[in-house]
């Protein structure tokens, strides 16, 4: 299960995989129109640790962890 959010110019890939009965690991993507230098990060699939979570908690926890992100490679 996939999903896509836009933030700050970014896009926050989240996909789920079922781990147990409505149960999930997840990883995000961060995929945007820049790349700065010395960032690693950006394009690959990094999974969320302390899984697994349902499914609200999964695409929450995600998108909270890209965001992160994402504010870290734009420096806010």
């Amino acid at each position: 299960m996939n999903r896509i959010t836009e933030y700050r110019g970014f896009e926050i890939h989240v996909s789920l995989v079922t781990t147990s009965e409505d149960m999930f690991d997840v990883w995000f993507q961060i995929e945007g129109p820049v790349k700065p230098p010395g960032v690693a990060a950006i394009g690959k699939r990094i999974k969320v640790h302390g899984g697994p979570f349902s499914r609200r908690w999964a695409h929450l926890v995600a998108e909270v962890a890209g965001r992160a992100a994402v504010d870290v490679i734009l420096g806010v």
